[in-house]
């Protein structure tokens, strides 16, 4: 398996490109802001056909690619339904006006295809099989995206905002829910093995075990505990 991953725009976020090998059809994850070079240098180096673009959530350093690249390639984008909004609508999203030189900078709308991520759902393309978990916490419509252990590669979880190296996303823009966080971090992260490495919306790659054993919000969520470590402020 191929993942090509950087980090874009003005706050650093992780765009990864998944595809079976190179020269072969990928899946785009998270194109952001001003990562639509990035894609298409990904896509050049490694001889990839993009088939979709598929969202962990929709806060602008996420999705602000997504109008030019699903337009370069004529591919859809997948969305939770409670998180489309902020395509159109960015500010309502964070909660404030990202300002006028930024904004410049940004295609915002909706693809010509867009369709709908559930809580369950498999995702089969590109050959490529993700399971999907809704994970409200850091917004609403907050998703994650988990690819099964194979006999040569370990289970890989792209955790978008829910859990970082270390942290976990914020919870104080509109939607966010510090509850609604803890439940998903119970429900969707702790039962994952050990050995699932992480890929988050923002940092390094981690692993599920490393987290488990150092990362403050997951240690007291397994314990039955509260946060009480400050609360978060990585992500948008």
């Amino acid at each position: 398996m191929l993942i090509a991953g950087f980090p874009a725009g003005a706050w650093g976020t992780n765009c990864y490109l998944v595809a079976p090998a190179a020269g072969e059809e990928c899946v785009i994850i998270d194109p952001g802001h001003q990562a639509a070079e990035g894609v298409e240098e990904a896509l050049r180096k490694h001889r990839l056909k993009p088939v979709a673009v598929i969202l962990t959530h929709g806060h602008i350093d996420h999705v602000a690619s997504v109008v030019p690249v699903c337009g370069a390639h004529d591919v859809p984008a997948w969305i939770h339904p409670e998180d489309r909004y902020m395509m159109s609508d960015p500010e309502k999203g964070i909660g404030r006006t990202i300002g006028m030189p930024l904004m410049g900078e940004l295609t915002v709308g909706e693809p010509d295809d867009v369709r709908t991520l559930s809580d369950g759902a498999r995702l089969e393309l590109a050959g490529l099989d993700f399971g999907v978990a809704h994970a409200p916490g850091h917004t609403k419509g907050s998703v994650t995206f988990r690819m099964p252990e194979t006999a040569d590669v370990p289970s890989v979880f792209f955790s978008g905002d829910l859990l970082f190296a270390g942290s976990i996303g914020r919870t104080d823009l509109p939607g966010g829910s510090m509850d609604d966080m803890l439940e998903s971090l119970a429900r969707v992260c702790l039962p994952l093995d050990d050995s699932t490495v992480v890929l988050s919306g923002h940092g390094s790659q981690t692993t599920i075990g490393q987290e488990r054993a150092t990362n403050p919000y997951l240690r007291q969520v397994a314990a039955g505990q509260g946060p009480s470590t400050e609360a978060p402020r990585r992500g948008m």
